[in-house]
Protein backbone atom coordinates (compact mmCIF):
# COMPACT_ATOMS: atom_id res chain seq x y z
CA UNK A 1 0.00 0.00 0.00
CA UNK A 2 1.33 3.41 -0.94
CA UNK A 3 2.12 5.95 1.77
CA UNK A 4 -0.58 8.22 0.35
CA UNK A 5 -3.39 5.81 1.24
CA UNK A 6 -1.70 4.35 4.32
CA UNK A 7 -1.51 7.71 6.10
CA UNK A 8 -5.12 8.46 5.18
CA UNK A 9 -6.19 5.14 6.71
CA UNK A 10 -4.19 5.84 9.88
CA UNK A 11 -5.66 9.34 10.32
CA UNK A 12 -9.16 8.03 9.60
CA UNK A 13 -8.68 5.17 12.07
CA UNK A 14 -7.50 7.51 14.84
CA UNK A 15 -10.43 9.82 14.08
CA UNK A 16 -13.02 7.05 14.26
CA UNK A 17 -11.49 5.40 17.33
CA UNK A 18 -11.41 8.74 19.18
CA UNK A 19 -15.05 9.35 18.27
CA UNK A 20 -16.23 5.94 19.51
CA UNK A 21 -14.22 6.22 22.75
CA UNK A 22 -15.56 9.73 23.38
CA UNK A 23 -19.14 8.51 22.93
CA UNK A 24 -18.56 5.56 25.27
CA UNK A 25 -17.07 7.59 28.12
CA UNK A 26 -19.29 10.67 28.02
CA UNK A 27 -21.10 9.97 31.33
CA UNK A 28 -18.10 9.73 33.63
CA UNK A 29 -16.88 13.08 34.98
CA UNK A 30 -13.73 14.25 36.72
CA UNK A 31 -12.51 17.49 38.29
CA UNK A 32 -9.42 19.33 37.06
CA UNK A 33 -7.89 22.77 37.49
CA UNK A 34 -7.98 24.79 34.25
CA UNK A 35 -6.57 28.22 33.43
CA UNK A 36 -9.17 31.03 33.43
CA UNK A 37 -11.90 28.93 35.09
CA UNK A 38 -10.26 27.24 38.08
CA UNK A 39 -11.79 23.93 39.19
CA UNK A 40 -13.64 22.44 36.21
CA UNK A 41 -15.87 19.39 35.89
CA UNK A 42 -15.30 17.55 32.61
CA UNK A 43 -16.52 14.38 30.95
CA UNK A 44 -13.88 11.71 30.38
CA UNK A 45 -15.15 11.60 26.80
CA UNK A 46 -13.77 15.09 26.24
CA UNK A 47 -10.19 13.77 26.44
CA UNK A 48 -10.09 11.95 23.07
CA UNK A 49 -12.69 14.10 21.31
CA UNK A 50 -10.45 17.08 20.34
CA UNK A 51 -8.24 14.58 18.52
CA UNK A 52 -11.05 14.20 15.96
CA UNK A 53 -10.68 17.86 14.98
CA UNK A 54 -6.91 17.52 14.65
CA UNK A 55 -7.45 14.53 12.36
CA UNK A 56 -9.99 16.29 10.13
CA UNK A 57 -7.76 19.37 9.91
CA UNK A 58 -4.81 17.20 8.91
CA UNK A 59 -6.94 15.34 6.37
CA UNK A 60 -8.21 18.67 5.04
CA UNK A 61 -4.65 19.96 4.71
CA UNK A 62 -3.19 16.84 3.12
CA UNK A 63 -6.09 15.34 1.19
CA UNK A 64 -8.56 18.16 0.62
CA UNK A 65 -12.13 18.95 1.58
CA UNK A 66 -13.73 16.00 -0.20
CA UNK A 67 -11.90 13.36 1.83
CA UNK A 68 -12.37 15.28 5.07
CA UNK A 69 -16.14 15.37 4.50
CA UNK A 70 -16.07 11.66 3.64
CA UNK A 71 -14.46 10.82 6.99
CA UNK A 72 -17.00 12.99 8.83
CA UNK A 73 -19.85 11.08 7.18
CA UNK A 74 -18.18 7.77 8.04
CA UNK A 75 -18.06 8.86 11.68
CA UNK A 76 -21.79 9.61 11.61
CA UNK A 77 -22.58 6.17 10.18
CA UNK A 78 -20.43 4.46 12.81
CA UNK A 79 -22.14 6.42 15.61
CA UNK A 80 -25.54 5.36 14.26
CA UNK A 81 -24.37 1.76 14.06
CA UNK A 82 -23.18 1.99 17.66
CA UNK A 83 -26.61 3.18 18.81
CA UNK A 84 -28.31 0.25 17.05
CA UNK A 85 -25.97 -2.36 18.54
CA UNK A 86 -26.29 -0.92 22.06
CA UNK A 87 -30.09 -1.05 21.80
CA UNK A 88 -29.98 -4.64 20.56
CA UNK A 89 -27.75 -5.50 23.51
CA UNK A 90 -30.27 -3.89 25.84
CA UNK A 91 -33.29 -5.89 24.65
CA UNK A 92 -31.82 -9.36 24.16
CA UNK A 93 -32.32 -11.56 27.24
CA UNK A 94 -29.44 -12.42 29.52
CA UNK A 95 -27.97 -15.90 29.07
CA UNK A 96 -28.83 -18.63 31.57
CA UNK A 97 -25.09 -18.78 32.30
CA UNK A 98 -25.25 -15.32 33.87
CA UNK A 99 -27.22 -13.85 36.72
CA UNK A 100 -30.01 -11.26 36.17
CA UNK A 101 -27.80 -8.57 37.71
CA UNK A 102 -25.81 -8.51 34.45
CA UNK A 103 -28.76 -6.74 32.79
CA UNK A 104 -28.72 -4.11 35.53
CA UNK A 105 -24.99 -3.58 35.02
CA UNK A 106 -25.49 -3.26 31.27
CA UNK A 107 -28.24 -0.69 31.65
CA UNK A 108 -26.20 1.21 34.24
CA UNK A 109 -23.25 1.44 31.86
CA UNK A 110 -25.00 1.83 28.51
CA UNK A 111 -28.54 2.85 29.46
CA UNK A 112 -27.93 6.54 28.77
CA UNK A 113 -25.65 5.93 25.81
CA UNK A 114 -28.40 6.36 23.22
CA UNK A 115 -29.08 9.94 24.33
CA UNK A 116 -25.35 10.57 24.64
CA UNK A 117 -24.58 9.29 21.17
CA UNK A 118 -27.57 11.13 19.68
CA UNK A 119 -26.31 14.34 21.27
CA UNK A 120 -22.84 13.60 20.01
CA UNK A 121 -24.11 12.87 16.48
CA UNK A 122 -26.02 16.14 16.20
CA UNK A 123 -23.18 18.20 17.65
CA UNK A 124 -20.58 16.21 15.75
CA UNK A 125 -22.13 16.67 12.31
CA UNK A 126 -22.64 20.40 12.79
CA UNK A 127 -19.21 21.00 14.31
CA UNK A 128 -17.16 18.84 11.96
CA UNK A 129 -18.72 20.23 8.78
CA UNK A 130 -18.23 23.75 10.15
CA UNK A 131 -14.62 22.87 10.96
CA UNK A 132 -13.90 21.62 7.44
CA UNK A 133 -15.72 24.52 5.79
CA UNK A 134 -14.08 27.24 7.91
CA UNK A 135 -10.67 25.58 7.56
CA UNK A 136 -10.85 25.79 3.77
CA UNK A 137 -12.34 29.28 3.90
CA UNK A 138 -9.26 30.55 5.73
CA UNK A 139 -6.97 28.47 3.55
CA UNK A 140 -8.41 30.03 0.39
CA UNK A 141 -8.48 33.51 1.92
CA UNK A 142 -4.79 33.37 2.93
CA UNK A 143 -3.73 31.59 -0.27
CA UNK A 144 -2.56 28.55 1.68
CA UNK A 145 -0.45 30.56 4.13
CA UNK A 146 -0.70 30.89 7.93
CA UNK A 147 -1.49 27.28 8.80
CA UNK A 148 -1.87 28.21 12.48
CA UNK A 149 -4.65 30.65 11.59
CA UNK A 150 -6.93 28.23 9.77
CA UNK A 151 -6.19 25.42 12.22
CA UNK A 152 -7.08 27.44 15.32
CA UNK A 153 -9.90 29.60 13.94
CA UNK A 154 -11.76 26.63 12.45
CA UNK A 155 -11.36 24.63 15.67
CA UNK A 156 -12.38 27.49 17.96
CA UNK A 157 -15.67 28.06 16.16
CA UNK A 158 -16.52 24.40 15.61
CA UNK A 159 -15.68 23.46 19.20
CA UNK A 160 -17.97 26.20 20.50
CA UNK A 161 -20.83 24.81 18.41
CA UNK A 162 -20.03 21.25 19.45
CA UNK A 163 -19.69 21.91 23.17
CA UNK A 164 -22.86 24.01 23.37
CA UNK A 165 -24.92 21.50 21.40
CA UNK A 166 -23.80 18.30 23.12
CA UNK A 167 -24.05 19.64 26.68
CA UNK A 168 -27.46 21.21 26.00
CA UNK A 169 -28.93 18.07 24.41
CA UNK A 170 -27.57 15.83 27.16
CA UNK A 171 -28.42 17.83 30.25
CA UNK A 172 -31.32 20.25 29.58
CA UNK A 173 -34.00 19.11 32.01
CA UNK A 174 -31.45 17.07 33.96
CA UNK A 175 -29.08 19.72 35.33
CA UNK A 176 -29.75 23.26 36.51
CA UNK A 177 -29.17 25.98 33.91
CA UNK A 178 -26.13 27.39 35.71
CA UNK A 179 -24.56 23.92 35.80
CA UNK A 180 -25.14 23.51 32.07
CA UNK A 181 -23.58 26.90 31.32
CA UNK A 182 -20.61 26.09 33.56
CA UNK A 183 -20.13 22.72 31.83
CA UNK A 184 -20.13 24.45 28.44
CA UNK A 185 -17.56 27.01 29.60
CA UNK A 186 -15.30 24.37 31.16
CA UNK A 187 -15.54 22.06 28.16
CA UNK A 188 -14.85 24.85 25.70
CA UNK A 189 -11.82 26.14 27.61
CA UNK A 190 -10.38 22.63 27.75
CA UNK A 191 -10.90 22.10 24.01
CA UNK A 192 -9.34 25.46 23.14
CA UNK A 193 -6.28 24.62 25.24
CA UNK A 194 -5.96 21.30 23.42
CA UNK A 195 -6.38 23.07 20.07
CA UNK A 196 -3.49 25.37 20.93
CA UNK A 197 -1.33 22.40 21.89
CA UNK A 198 -2.06 20.51 18.67
CA UNK A 199 -0.88 23.37 16.40
CA UNK A 200 2.74 22.08 16.30
CA UNK A 201 1.41 18.67 15.22
CA UNK A 202 -0.37 20.36 12.33
CA UNK A 203 2.91 21.90 11.19
CA UNK A 204 4.76 18.60 11.57
CA UNK A 205 2.06 16.81 9.59
CA UNK A 206 2.07 19.45 6.85
CA UNK A 207 5.87 19.37 6.53
CA UNK A 208 6.09 15.58 6.54
CA UNK A 209 3.16 15.36 4.15
CA UNK A 210 4.40 17.76 1.44
CA UNK A 211 4.55 14.87 -1.04
CA UNK A 212 0.97 13.93 -0.16
CA UNK A 213 -0.22 17.51 -0.68
CA UNK A 214 1.49 17.51 -4.08
CA UNK A 215 -0.14 14.18 -4.96
CA UNK A 216 -3.56 15.50 -3.89
CA UNK A 217 -3.14 18.56 -6.12
CA UNK A 218 -2.12 16.31 -9.02
CA UNK A 219 -5.18 14.11 -8.57
CA UNK A 220 -7.51 17.09 -8.27
CA UNK A 221 -6.04 18.53 -11.46
CA UNK A 222 -6.61 15.24 -13.27
CA UNK A 223 -10.21 15.09 -12.01
CA UNK A 224 -10.74 18.62 -13.26
CA UNK A 225 -9.67 17.65 -16.75
CA UNK A 226 -11.95 14.62 -16.97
Amino acid sequence: MKRYELLFMILSGIFLASLVIANSLVFKFFDVELPFVGLATLSVGIIPYPVTFLCTDLISELYGRKRANMVVLAGFVISLYMVIILQIGRVVPVSHLQGPEIQDHYVAVFGSSTRAIFASMVAYLAAQFIDVRVYHFWKDLTDGKHLWLRNNFSTMLSQLVDTTAVVSILFVGVWATEDIVWAIVCGYVFKILVAAVDTPFMYIGAIMGEDIIAETKRREALEGTV
